[in-house]
């Protein structure tokens, strides 16, 4: 009998470069090169863990087929998509105003 995989890592940097787009992969490769040499010191071993989380979100965002489509309308703001936290949360402005 052989040992069959307990199941998929979804932070293997492999995997995670195959998933990400081709114009996104060099800028993952930079960043997880940066993370690996910084994780040679143990105290910074966490830095490695969050740039393999925030690229496996990324690549499955980049995987969605609407995801440039939502990322330009987040980016602008646009009012057919998103409406203001004024509109979406009662007492949103006061809130707002109290921390300040």
């Amino acid at each position: 009998m052989t040992a069959e995989p307990l199941g998929h890592d979804p932070l293997d940097p492999e995997d995670i470069l195959r998933r990400l787009p081709h114009d996104e992969r060099e800028r993952f490769i930079r960043d997880y090169r940066s993370a690996l040499d910084a994780a040679h010191e143990l105290w910074r071993y966490r830095q490695l863990q969050e740039v393999l989380r925030l690229w496996h979100m990324r690549a499955t965002a980049f995987a969605s087929p609407d995801f440039a489509v939502r990322a330009r309308q987040a980016r602008t703001g646009d009012p057919a998509v998103f409406i203001s936290a004024d509109d979406a949360i009662p007492g949103w402005s006061e809130r707002a105003d109290d921390a300040h």
